[in-house]
């Protein structure tokens, strides 16, 4: 195995900036089933208090892969995403995601443990807006098999 536990705690530059558009929080809504008339009707959101659509909670994970693949692209790391399994998600909201935000999001590399010849690698990626305002705090847990290891 090649993961390189040195990197623990590398904090990426930010992922390009996320532009939340209505059609993306109407197609993620129906992908994950979220009904709420708040993720489709922008009325239905207004009356709730929100500027626009409300994206369902989830939602945070599009804009936190984006940042994430820093650290699988990260040739320092040794991460063969081809060995890889998605083994957890985690969300602390802050603030609501609606339609018309511009997010930006960075990644740390939160955590490398060493598990035989394979790992688990933790990562942690800030969600905010453009006045800086915390919208979500996205960890997301990887397993890379070992070389050898079938799925």
């Amino acid at each position: 195995m090649t993961i390189n536990t040195d990197r623990q705690g590398h904090r990426y530059p930010p992922a390009q900036p996320y532009q939340v558009s209505r059609e993306a929080i109407r197609e993620f809504a129906r992908a994950v089933k979220a009904d709420h008339p708040a993720h489709t009707d922008p009325a239905a959101a207004e009356a709730l208090g929100y500027a626009d659509l409300i994206a369902p909670p989830s939602f945070a994970v599009v804009v936190a892969q984006r940042a994430e693949a820093a650290v699988i692209n990260d040739e320092e790391a040794g991460i063969d995403f081809s060995r890889v399994v998605h083994a957890d998600e985690r969300f602390i909201h802050h603030g609501p995601i609606t339609a018309g935000d511009t997010l930006h999001a960075q990644t740390t590399l939160e955590r490398i443990r060493v598990m035989g010849a394979g790992a688990m690698v933790t990562t942690r990626t800030e969600i905010t807006n453009d006045d800086g305002d915390a919208r979500a705090t996205v960890t997301s847990s990887l397993l890379v098999r070992a070389e050898g290891e079938e799925a």
